[in-house]
């Protein structure tokens, strides 16, 4: 009977992310309100708060469960690969993972420049993690040879993950009928030349 009930509490709970990130990314973080959440994730209002204290601890969840699943997601993507590949595959899959949460996208590429929330030190933290994968693969590449030994790894880091974010954001809204292989390709291509 535990494995079906917190089966339900995921599910709730997965249902009010998916709620809370569509209405933020429609009318922001201000706009929403909880009953508006309630509303969209079929629930009473109650259960929004019995899953989350308040809705700002929602919106930290919610940021952390987003970040969480592009980091495990950049981890399968890279095992056992070499660099070169690796790097590739990082692409890959921030592109498809985009395309399957456009408005978390679209939320987080908003929140990053936000400052003055109290959950900025949860997104910089978590920021970090997705970061980290991506300059564990680019400093493999230092070492190897593959990418060049004077290439700054956090520099680097942060501009492939935020070049990946702005990109895919800027293909699904202008260019959605693009495929996803244009895309990465066109990355891969930049990529490759500073490399």
């Amino acid at each position: 009977m535990t494995d079906g009930r917190s089966r339900r509490r995921e599910d709730t709970r997965q249902r009010l992310y998916e709620a809370a990130v569509e209405l933020i990314a429609e009318q922001g973080f201000s706009a929403t309100t909880v009953d508006d959440i309630a509303l969209r994730a079929k629930v009473a209002k109650g259960t929004v708060y019995y899953n989350f204290k308040s809705k700002n601890d929602l919106f930290e969840e919610l940021l952390r469960h987003g970040i969480e699943l592009l980091t495990a997601g950049f981890r399968q993507a890279v095992e056992g690969l070499p660099p070169r590949e690796a790097v590739g595959a990082l692409i890959r899959t921030q592109l498809e993972y985009i395309r399957r949460y456009q408005a978390f996208a679209q939320l987080l590429l908003s929140e990053m420049w936000r400052t003055n929330r109290e959950w900025h030190q949860t997104l910089i933290l978590l920021r970090e993690q997705a970061i980290g994968v991506i300059a564990e693969t680019v400093q493999a590449g230092v070492d190897s040879g593959d990418l060049p030994d004077d290439l700054d790894v956090r520099v680097a880091s942060a501009a492939l993950f935020g070049v990946g974010l702005v990109v895919a954001v800027d293909w699904l809204v202008f260019q959605p009928e693009r495929p996803i292989e244009d895309v990465e390709e066109s990355l891969l291509a930049i990529v490759r030349r500073v490399g």
